[in-house]
């Protein structure tokens, strides 16, 4: 029998244990309770994670007070060269992510665990430096730490804000909700 049927998703995410861009331990844990809304990167990328960033942010701006009710983070492939303090910089730009770094094999684990591809090449146009052409996805956990969703490199702010919408307004609280007749 093949695998073609099965309605059991693929174990995306899991456990953690990372240090943010303020120097602060934090683990997958600390988001529970909160919508995460996760993108993997690094902060020597020229073209994908800045453009991923601004996305995203233009998509939770877009959001109101839905926003609130998720917390956006920045996990590095590159923990060489993306201390907290890096991270920190990098993100002004983005406020309202949160950068996570942490040692190689921290970053490998949890990058094992969402599946992302990332792999440190030779940069041939800046003499001694790489680059790291990495998974451009974007993924959501909800609150309780499962995954809910990925969005593609492809997405525009507002299909991310319109399926992250639809996502979030379910889980209002019944008194939240519109009547219904």
């Amino acid at each position: 029998m093949s695998g073609a049927g099965s309605s059991s998703p693929a174990s995306i995410g899991g456990p953690f244990r990372l240090m943010d861009h303020d120097g602060h331990e934090v683990s997958d844990q600390t988001y529970r309770g909160y919508h995460v809304l996760i993108f993997f990167g690094f902060t020597n990328c020229r073209l994908v994670c800045p453009r991923a960033l601004t996305k995203l942010s233009v998509a939770l701006d877009s959001l109101g007070p839905l926003a609130d009710r998720i917390r956006p983070i920045y996990i590095t492939v590159d923990p060489e060269r993306d201390t907290a303090a890096v991270m920190r910089a990098f993100l002004r730009s983005y406020p309202r992510f949160t950068g996570l770094t942490g040692s190689r094999e921290q970053i490998d684990q949890v990058k094992g665990a969402f599946r992302v591809f990332a792999e440190r090449r030779d940069d041939h146009a800046s003499k001694g430096d790489y680059v790291i052409p990495h998974t451009a996805i974007t993924y959501l956990i909800d609150p309780q730490g499962k995954f809910a969703a990925h969005f593609g490199d492809a997405l525009s702010a507002e299909e991310i804000a319109g399926r992250l919408r639809s996502l979030l307004e379910p889980d209002k609280a019944p008194c939240e909700r519109a009547p219904t007749r």
